[in-house]
């Protein structure tokens, strides 16, 4: 069993200061257990001193956001390429709140998770129903489309150590959480799918995170669910205490739920 993942979006939180001493807390609290794989994705300023402030570590670093072209004049977009060669290892793409707010759609997040891959970062590609869809039992559908339509053009080969985060719109800031059984259930959904359409099998290292008001103490019964691969982590994520604590509340490999 691949081990854990546990990332923390930071959203538009953090001043320099505050984020050089949140990421030197994780790292310290990280170094004292092996739990999980730990990452931080912090805003795009702050990149270089948060991989300063964790150098030597066991957190890796990632972006919040990205776009698909290496360069050219597309003022204010940052490329994949940049934030590889700065040393990130990760970058998170189709979170709701750019889909919401800045009307992405699964074709542009195909395109930058081709982009993202094309760099050598991973991606963390997150998807996830409205508060709507979820009563007029549309959930399975939603989350199936957008699967599907963000993984166009890509096969088991491309998705070797890929992340899929699984976050519930009506779950995310609101204090709302899906239950241990929901998250399951479509975390199961969605392996079904990335092992029957695209060829993806446990050798692959492929992981399903849980992302939505995932806290310390809801965190032990979401990460113990069989198909619950880490956490993408909001709020929690701004405390480096609360979030070791959901480091501490992972999964070990070879763990029975």
């Amino acid at each position: 069993m691949t081990k854990q993942l546990i990332a923390g979006n930071w959203k538009m939180f953090t001043r320099k200061e505050t984020a050089e001493a949140l990421a030197s807390g994780v790292a310290e609290r990280a170094g004292r257990q092996d739990a999980a794989d730990v990452a931080v994705c912090p805003p795009f300023l702050y990149l270089q001193t948060v991989l300063d402030a964790v150098a030597g570590s066991r957190v890796g670093v990632g972006a919040q956001d990205t776009y698909w072209e290496e360069e050219g004049a597309y003022t204010g977009e940052v490329a994949p390429q940049m934030i590889n060669d700065v040393g990130c290892t990760y970058a998170i793409v189709g979170h709701s709140e750019r889909r919401t707010l800045f009307h992405e759609t699964d074709e542009t997040v195909n395109r930058k998770i081709r982009a993202v891959l094309a760099s050598g970062l991973t991606p963390i590609f997150c998807l996830g129903e409205t508060l709507e869809q979820r009563k007029a039992g549309q959930t399975e559908e939603v989350v199936s489309s957008q699967l599907r339509k963000g993984l166009q053009g890509l096969g088991a080969a491309d998705l070797n150590g890929f992340v899929v985060a699984y976050e519930p719109i009506w779950a995310i800031g609101t204090g709302e959480t899906a239950t241990p059984q929901q998250a399951e259930d479509v975390h199961a959904l969605l392996r079904k799918i990335l092992e029957d359409e695209f060829g993806v099998t446990d050798s692959h290292g492929l992981r399903i995170l849980y992302g939505g008001s995932v806290k310390p103490d809801n965190a032990s019964a979401i990460l113990s669910q069989p198909h619950v691969d880490g956490a993408l982590v909001g709020g929690a994520s701004l405390k480096a205490d609360s979030f070791a604590d959901i480091i501490a509340a992972s999964r070990k490999p070879g763990e029975s739920s």
